[in-house]
């Protein structure tokens, strides 16, 4: 006790805050509960239950350190109970030695989500070439709840030896929804979507869309930032536009109002979320099933040990009940 007044006398004046300090999307409500050590956040998501409203979002590819990252983060989801995306599954196509470091099935478990994810280029590519039967097989080996198809155009043409994408986007989604039987939710690669996309994917019979909204990785600049100087200042500024998760949530929103039946009615949102903060106001100020979700934030855990993800997981879980308890969203 005299030790904790001690630290309150040391540090009262280190922990002013000022008015420019404060969040204001929330109302702080501290009578109505008790401390939440087992209040319940589970849902149903993707027909599956989630014990968290969390998302691994789709990272690593085919990239030396793929099978410590996935195994890291597959081990978490299925200890927290959250769904997981692979990231670009494409070398699978053509190199099936690499099935290991994609492989998570037996540690995720059968009763969470784990998608596969492939561009929207190579689907594309599948799609003209009679690969269909490659992609079912990729899907089929890794044993995954279905397929991730990712649409980064902008991404695409500034990689040096980039994919060209010579049909729209959209157009490949309808085939491909035509032509496989397994579940398919569509993302960006970090600058979001605007309305009218939002809108033409909301209508189709997909089982989800992950916003990767502007505001965290940004692929687009990534590659620029692998190209030449010229390229990069002469494009740099397109990388510079998108959507952010908020403005995302607010289209969907009110693309709900429009469409009676909507084809798709379940959201991961990325793409900017600090934290279980960002995340808990996002999946609360919309108005559909959703999840939040991050990618760099588990990798730059996942990449060191699993004791250090183990903890960032359980202290944005502690949060998620915090704000769940004691946080309402101001109007």
């Amino acid at each position: 006790m005299e030790h904790r007044k001690a630290d309150h006398l040391e540090m009262a004046f280190l922990s002013q805050v000022t008015g420019m300090e404060h969040d204001d999307r929330f109302h702080y409500e501290p009578l109505l509960n008790p401390h939440p050590i087992s209040i319940d956040l589970s849902m149903e998501f993707l027909g599956k239950h989630l014990k968290v409203p969390m998302w691994v979002s789709s990272m690593t590819g085919g990239t030396y350190a793929a099978k410590k990252i996935n195994t890291n983060l597959a081990r978490v989801c299925h200890e927290f109970g959250m769904g997981m995306g692979l990231g670009s599954c494409r070398i699978l196509l053509d190199e099936p030695s690499h099935l290991p470091d994609f492989d998570m099935r037996d540690i995720i478990g059968d009763d969470l989500p784990l998608f596969a994810n492939l561009g929207i280029g190579q689907t594309e590519n599948l799609l003209e070439n009679q690969g269909i039967t490659r992609l079912h097989d990729m899907i089929n080996r890794l044993r995954a709840d279905g397929l991730i198809i990712h649409i980064n155009p902008l991404q695409e043409w500034f990689q040096p030896g980039g994919d060209r994408i010579r049909s729209a986007p959209l157009d490949t989604i309808k085939r491909l929804l035509d032509r496989l039987k397994y579940p398919i939710i569509v993302k960006e690669v970090g600058q979001g979507m605007g309305p009218a996309s939002l809108h033409e994917l909301i209508r189709l019979p997909i089982a989800a869309i992950e916003f990767a909204a502007f505001g965290g990785t940004n692929f687009s600049k990534l590659e620029l930032m692998r190209s030449e100087k010229r390229a990069f200042y002469a494009y740099e500024p397109l990388a510079r536009v998108g959507e952010n998760a908020l403005n995302m949530v607010d289209y969907v929103n009110d693309i709900l109002t429009l469409e009676s039946q909507p084809g798709c009615r379940q959201v991961i949102i990325s793409g900017g979320i600090s934290g279980f903060l960002d995340g808990y106001y996002l999946i609360r100020k919309i108005n559909t099933s959703a999840v939040y979700g991050q990618a760099s934030a588990f990798l730059r855990h996942a990449k060191e040990s699993y004791n250090d993800l183990h903890q960032y997981v359980t202290d944005q879980v502690d949060g998620l009940r915090l704000a769940t308890a004691y946080l309402t969203l101001r109007k």
